[in-house]
C-alpha cells in the first residue's frame, strides 16, 4: 500500500475530496497547513508573504491505484498558476484498525 500526501490550494480542497470520492477513494484525512514551495512565498509591493495557507490531503491506496488517485488529485487541484501544490507518494508498511486491532495489510 502507498500513502499519498497532496499539498493543495485551500480553495481546491473540496474539489479534490469530491473528485476522490467520485473516483472510488472515499476515505481521506485533511489538514489546514501553512508553508511555501519553490517560489518562496509571494511578494506584494515591498511585503513578502512566506507562509501561505495550503491544505494537506492524505489517502492510502493499494499499489495498483496510485497512478489513478494521483491523476484525480492533479486534475482537481490544477489551476495553471504557481502554487498549485505537490503530490508525494510513500510506502505504508503496516496499518491497524484501532477498534479491532487487526492489521490491514
Amino acid at each position: 500500500m502507498k500513502m499519498i500526501r497532496a499539498v493543495v490550494r485551500p480553495e481546491k480542497e473540496e474539489a479534490v475530496g469530491a473528485a476522490l470520492a467520485k473516483a472510488g477513494f472515499p476515505a481521506l484525512t485533511k489538514w489546514d497547513v501553512v508553508g511555501r514551495g519553490k517560489q518562496q512565498g509571494i511578494q506584494v509591493g515591498s511585503h513578502i508573504y512566506d507562509e501561505l495557507a495550503k491544505s494537506l490531503v492524505l489517502i492510502v491506496v493499494n499499489d495498483d491505484q496510485v497512478e489513478k488517485a494521483a491523476k484525480v488529485i492533479h486534475d482537481a487541484a490544477f489551476s495553471r498558476y504557481p502554487g498549485d501544490g505537490k503530490i508525494f507518494v510513500t510506502p505504508v508498511d503496516t496499518a491497524y484498525t484501532i477498534r479491532t486491532g487487526k492489521s490491514e495489510l
